[in-house]
């Protein structure tokens, strides 16, 4: 189901509401060449990962697709979906398992449909708030922030660290020398133990992907493991979302064999200015034998990036350990809240739940902080 949006701007470009998730199936083709015309988009906004985003993740009848097209080609959208809890609002697709949210913008039409495509959100809202999550700066979203005339609040959300999309040896280069000298050393062991890497090809993506959350599931056997990643639907939403990617190049798959056994099998996402490292899946084997995994993908994304013209090679949320090795840049993810008049009560309820997170974590830093330097438990 679809309906036009009254905005207000007047426009050979109307705003309409989506509500059907057959109709967003049917938008693939024109989805597709809206995405390749918004030079901010990531993998995550891509029809491919959204609608089968959709199809694991989405509660029928919460669908929200703001959409702007003129004729029949798509100028713009927002991929939204309605919440009811902890308060009513509109929420991105993608959920917690993407790293990036966004609107999509056309380029050359950008200045004349982002302010119908505004209004339309506006009016798609009603008595919700708008809250778009993990917003990486420079985001199409960042110029509906820019125009929307109602109460709006920009807060911090997840920290990722990003490389430049360069060679392996540029990236080695940029770490200090006997940093640089441990990480030749490395990639010379994975030389001597014959460590081989495949690109896999289109229609061998399902079984590589089964290959990589096996060995997802073996590499984190006795430790903490992001629990969604376990799930049949996880799977279901990677299987179908993948292989459609890679056809299209915004993804690739690649193999890592050893005496002609796979041991690692790694997922990276791409788009026209950035590549990410998703997931991977490493046999416990590898690191008995002395083979330095992250090395290895990182490797691999390097080759993945350096002829691409991207400029960013994105090792994703979280601040991990092993990821400050290679002497990242540190990106803030945005967090931007739309409200109407009426609604502004939701995003101070929002911006004060935040603040006292916040608060609550600074505490118990501080906290165990001081129970470790009086040498027992807090």
């Amino acid at each position: 189901m679809s309906g036009a949006l009254h905005t207000g701007v007047r426009s050979t470009a109307r705003a309409e509401l989506v509500t059907d998730e057959l109709e967003f199936g049917r938008l693939e083709a024109a989805w597709g060449r809206l995405y390749r015309r918004c030079g901010a988009a990531t993998a995550f906004q891509s029809h491919a990962w959204l609608h089968s985003w959709w199809l694991s993740y989405g509660t029928p009848g919460r669908l929200r697709l703001v959409v702007v097209r003129e004729g029949d080609e798509l100028l713009a959208a927002a991929p939204l979906m309605r919440a009811r809890r902890p308060l009513p609002m509109l929420v991105p697709l993608g959920g917690a398992i993407s790293d990036y949210a966004d609107v999509l913008l056309d380029d050359e039409h950008a200045d004349r449909t982002v302010a119908t495509l505004t209004e339309g959100l506006s009016a798609a809202a009603r008595t919700a708030l708008i809250d778009f999550r993990e917003v990486r700066p420079g985001g199409a979203v960042e110029r509906i922030y820019e125009h929307w005339h109602g109460p709006r609040r920009r807060l911090q959300d997840s920290l990722c660290l990003e490389l430049p999309a360069t060679s392996m040896d540029e990236l080695v280069e940029r770490l200090p020398s006997a940093k640089a000298q441990r990480v030749r050393a490395k990639l010379r062991k994975l030389t001597a133990l014959g460590v081989e890497q495949r690109v896999v090809a289109h229609h061998e993506v399902d079984a590589a992907l089964g290959r990589l959350l096996e060995l997802h599931r073996l590499q984190w056997v006795g430790r903490k493991v992001t629990s969604e990643h376990l799930l049949e639907r996880f799977s279901e939403h990677l299987v179908r979302s993948v292989g459609p990617m890679v056809r299209s190049g915004d993804a690739v798959v690649t193999e890592f064999r050893l005496d002609g056994t796979v041991m690692a099998v790694d997922l990276t996402l791409l788009s026209r200015r950035l590549a990410g490292g998703y997931l991977y899946g490493a046999h416990p084997q590898l690191r008995e034998r002395k083979a330095d995994v992250a090395v290895i993908l990182l490797d691999a994304c390097s080759r993945h990036t350096e002829a691409g013209g991207r400029g960013t090679l994105s090792l994703l949320r979280g601040d991990e350990p092993y990821k400050h090795h290679w002497r990242p840049d540190t990106v803030v993810n945005q967090r931007l809240l739309l409200a109407r008049r009426t609604t502004a009560p939701l995003m101070s309820a929002v911006v004060c739940d935040v603040a006292a997170r916040r608060r609550g974590k600074e505490l118990l830093r501080r906290w165990k902080e001081r129970g470790e330097r009086g040498g027992g438990r807090p």
